[in-house]
């Protein structure tokens, strides 16, 4: 049985860099995703095609064929992934622990006043979605 990415797997550093590249354009061509790679981080031309190869039996990818050309485009939702390596720095780093996470954060980094609002905003939703005994909606992503 081949893996799916609903397994939890997490990326490696090698393999986001590749994720990035689908997510940004997908489907994409394997010349097209060598030409991207290249000139983002300098990749060869067998770096990239051997990544996709090995991303795609592990489940990550999925590469379709017409008239001959590979296209390629990701399996996994670069919100999935972000919520993974979240979920398992959080685990790892903080204990789970939002709080210990949220005030490291502060320490180190001085947040704006817009930081500050959407934070408080984040947490009345999730303090009214606990009431109700719903789960936490998740926070869209920004653009750009």
């Amino acid at each position: 049985m081949s893996p799916t990415p609903h397994d939890q797997t997490l990326l490696t550093p090698t393999e986001w860099r590749l994720m990035e590249c689908l997510w940004e354009h997908a489907p994409r061509t394997g010349r097209e995703a060598v030409d991207w790679l290249k000139a983002k981080v300098g990749w060869s031309r067998s770096t990239t095609l051997t990544l996709l190869r090995r991303m795609t039996e592990k489940g990550l990818i999925l590469c379709t064929e017409e008239e001959g050309v590979r296209r390629y485009a990701p399996a996994l939702a670069r919100r999935e992934a972000a919520l993974r390596e979240t979920d398992d720095f959080l685990s790892r780093v903080y204990r789970g622990s939002v709080s210990l996470l949220m005030n490291a954060l502060t320490e180190k980094q001085r947040l704006s006043s817009d930081e500050i609002d959407e934070l408080y905003a984040i947490l009345r939703r999730a303090e009214q979605e606990a009431k109700r005994g719903e789960p936490v909606a998740g926070i869209e992503e920004k653009e750009g």
